[in-house]
């Protein structure tokens, strides 16, 4: 069987006429009908009536076009995976994204490249903490975004563009803040638990930020379970502004206001590259449109 066969086929089943398919394959009618009866040779089965004026499929060649379908969207993808490749282009990057990092704001980005290089992949890869540096770091991740603070970021091996700013905030429920109606430091939590993100990368390798000796805790890997916990009156704990915002705006959250610790810490994201690592034309076209993308969350 060959795809021109499959290519035959369809055009003839698509126009019901040996002659438009002719015209429009730019190949002689007879071409046409000995690579039709060829098939049939190959696949054993009937796959036009031939008894009415125009060729109409057969049940069987109902069934095959199906199929032949599906071979031949396959085949011109793989053609232009493969003119993707002879390109120069990569064909799949990957960017480490810290997880209190909204995406929303990137998404018109990410859909003009995708529209650009449709057969590139574009992987994005959800971390916590220090774990999107991490990949950069140990080149599993061709670019990263991740915040700029927590003694985790060295700038000497990346280069940067700062993209926008975003905010963790400490938060409860309704629920816990009424098991404790004089509420002003977080000593007065102490039995309480604190929900706690775990680090997916090693930059705070045991270590708690934020968290007083003797504090109850739990520990759960991505914010929407913390969230969760939290809403629950479970425990209390910082809260990207993103995730906390519809919780503060139904009253299903409110603000902690402790005396003694901090309970806004500002995050300054970047977008980052290894400085010694040579970008692909898909991802050196991602980190042009990030370093001319115009945020409006500062």
């Amino acid at each position: 069987m060959k795809l021109e066969q499959l290519v035959m086929f369809k055009a003839v089943a698509d126009f019901g006429s040996l002659s438009q398919a002719s015209q429009a394959l730019h190949k002689t009618q007879p071409a046409i009908s000995q690579g039709i009866r060829q098939l049939e040779s190959i696949l054993n089965v009937q796959l036009f009536s031939r008894a009415a004026y125009r060729l109409t499929l057969t049940q069987a060649g109902k069934a095959v076009y199906q199929h032949a379908q599906r071979l031949l969207d396959e085949a011109a993808s793989l053609k232009q995976a493969a003119n993707n490749i002879a390109a120069g282009n990569e064909i799949s990057i990957t960017i480490a994204i810290e997880a209190a990092f909204d995406l929303k704001g990137i998404l018109p980005l990410l859909e003009s490249v995708q529209s650009q290089f449709p057969n590139t992949q574009i992987v994005l890869k959800q971390e916590y903490l220090s774990g999107a540096l991490d990949l950069l770091q140990k080149k599993l991740a061709t670019l990263c975004i991740s915040p700029s603070e927590g003694g985790v970021f060295h700038q000497g091996h990346f280069e940067c563009h700062l993209l926008n700013s975003g905010v963790l905030v400490n938060v409860a429920s309704p629920r816990l803040v009424a098991r404790h109606p004089q509420l002003a430091t977080r000593t007065e939590l102490i039995n309480e638990y604190q929900i706690v993100v775990q680090d997916s990368g090693s930059g705070t390798r045991d270590r708690d930020f934020g968290v007083q000796v003797g504090q109850r805790r739990w520990y759960v890997n991505d914010y929407a379970t913390k969230r969760m916990l939290i809403e629950s009156g479970m425990g209390w704990g910082k809260l990207p502004g993103n995730y906390a915002e519809q919780g503060l705006q139904n009253g299903s959250l409110v603000k902690l206001q402790l005396t003694d610790i901090q309970n806004e810490i500002k995050l300054h994201y970047q977008i980052m590259k290894n400085k010694d690592q040579t970008l692909g034309p898909v991802a050196q076209t991602l980190w042009e449109r990030f370093r001319a993308y115009t945020f409006n969350q500062f």
